[in-house]
C-alpha cells in the first residue's frame, strides 16, 4: 500500500490537487481497499462470525415458530421459513455496516491511522470511502452465503433472476447509511471498549423493532410506528415482497403501516433519504477528524 501511494505522489503534477473524481483518488482508494482485503485474507473472523450470527437467528426462530399458523404472517404467502429468510438476509448486511467502525478504532488505537492521515494522500476522505467499498463487498459476499442457507433450506426467492437487483439496491442502501453512521461513531468515541459497548446496546434493539422476526401486524401499536419507521423494515419488506411474490412490481404496498401505505418503490426512496441524512449528519464530522 505504501508503494501504491508513493507512486501517487510521485506521478502528481506540480501545483495540482486532483478532485474525488479523479484516476489518482480511486488509485489512491482501491489500494486502501486491498489493505481491508488483505486483512480478511488474514484473519477470516469477521467474514465466518458475519455469517454464522445471522444463521444462529435463522435455525433457532425458523425452529421455533416453523408451525406458526398462517394467520401470524399478517397474510404472507410461505411457511414462516420464507418469512424470516428477507429479515435475516438484511440483519446479516446491517451487521456488518453497524461494525464497520471498529477497524477504524483499533488502527486508531495501535496509530496506524496517524501513519496514514500523514502520508502524501490525494484527499483522506479515500479512508472511509475505501472502508464503505470494503464493507459493501463484504455484506454482499455474506449476503450471498445467506440466501444460499436459506434456498437449502426450502425458502425459495419467488421473485428470480429479476429481482435480484431490488434485492441487491436495497442491501447496498441499507449497508451505506449505517456504514457512515458506524464510520462517524468512531472518529468520535474514545476507544474500542467504548464502541463494543454501544454496538452491543444497538444491535439487538434495533433487530426486534423492525420487522425482521414478526409481522407489523403482531406488534402492539406504539411498536408498529417505530417498526414502520425503522430503516431496517424499511430494507427488510421489499426483500421479503420479493421472497414471496414471483409477480411484483415497485408501485406496489408491501407494508400497512399506522402512518399509511408503504410500497416497494417508497421504501427504496425511504432508505436513500436515510443514506443522505446519514452521510450529511457524519460530513462534517469526518472532514473535521481527517484534517
Amino acid at each position: 500500500m505504501s508503494k501504491a501511494i508513493s507512486s501517487l505522489e510521485s506521478t502528481r503534477a506540480p501545483g495540482t490537487v486532483p478532485g474525488l473524481l479523479s484516476a489518482e483518488f480511486w488509485q489512491e482508494t482501491l489500494a486502501l481497499t486491498r489493505r481491508w482485503f488483505i486483512q480478511l485474507k488474514r484473519r477470516p473472523t469477521s467474514l465466518v462470525l458475519g455469517i454464522a450470527y445471522p444463521l444462529m437467528f435463522l435455525l433457532l426462530f425458523g425452529a421455533a415458530f416453523q408451525n406458526a399458523p398462517r394467520g401470524f404472517l399478517g397474510g404472507a404467502t410461505g411457511n414462516y421459513l420464507q418469512f424470516i429468510a428477507a429479515g435475516i438476509i438484511i440483519f446479516t448486511a446491517f451487521g456488518s455496516a453497524l461494525n464497520s467502525g471498529l477497524p477504524i478504532v483499533f488502527d486508531r488505537e495501535f496509530g496506524f491511522l496517524n501513519r496514514i492521515l500523514v502520508a502524501p494522500l490525494v484527499s483522506r476522505l479515500s479512508i472511509v470511502f475505501a472502508s464503505s467499498i470494503y464493507i459493501v463487498a463484504l455484506s454482499l459476499v455474506q449476503t450471498a452465503v445467506v440466501m444460499g442457507v436459506c434456498a437449502l433450506m426450502g425458502a425459495n426467492f419467488a421473485a428470480g433472476w429479476g429481482g435480484l437487483p431490488v434485492l441487491i439496491l436495497a442491501v447496498v442502501l441499507l449497508v451505506v447509511g449505517f456504514t457512515a453512521l458506524s464510520l462517524g461513531l468512531a472518529f468520535v468515541v474514545p476507544g474500542h471498549i467504548e464502541i463494543l459497548g454501544i454496538l452491543l446496546v444497538l444491535n439487538l434493539p434495533l433487530l426486534f423493532t423492525s420487522t425482521a422476526l414478526t409481522p407489523l401486524a403482531f406488534m402492539p401499536p406504539w411498536l408498529q410506528w417505530v417498526a414502520s419507521l425503522s430503516p431496517l423494515t424499511w430494507a427488510i419488506e421489499p426483500v421479503r415482497h420479493l421472497y414471496v411474490m414471483p409477480d411484483w412490481s415497485l408501485t406496489t404496498p408491501i407494508l400497512n403501516a399506522p402512518w399509511g401505505q408503504l410500497t416497494l418503490e417508497g421504501a427504496l426512496l425511504a432508505l436513500l433519504l436515510f443514506d443522505l441524512v446519514a452521510v450529511a449528519l457524519v460530513g462534517n464530522l469526518l472532514k473535521k477528524a481527517l484534517r
